[in-house]
């Protein structure tokens, strides 16, 4: 299986796929993007997966956590309610 060009798609059949799934898989994991076809019709692409960032430890949570100002919680309600709006919302008198 050859590689396509630099910023060129390459379109492989159903039977390729079948019959050369190891070089087809070779050439998505060197970074090539494949357009497959069934029939002449486009039917699906098959392409490398995005390395995913390692996960944000607890320490650095707290970190990132620790230099962010206190919430306002009135000013939180105030505009939940400015947008949302208050006249659905379950209020303590409504308990008494």
């Amino acid at each position: 299986m050859k590689l396509a060009e630099e910023g060129v798609r390459r379109s492989i059949t159903q039977r390729e796929l079948r019959n050369e799934s190891a070089a087809v898989m070779d050439a998505v994991e060197a970074g090539e993007t494949l357009t497959v076809t069934r029939n002449g019709r486009p039917v699906a692409e098959i392409r490398p997966i995005r390395r995913q960032k390692p996960p944000i430890t607890t320490e650095e949570l707290q970190r990132i956590f620790a230099l962010s100002p206190a919430p306002d919680y009135a000013l939180m309600r105030a505009e939940m309610d400015e947008f949302f709006g208050d006249d659905d919302r379950i209020r303590d008198e409504d308990y008494a």
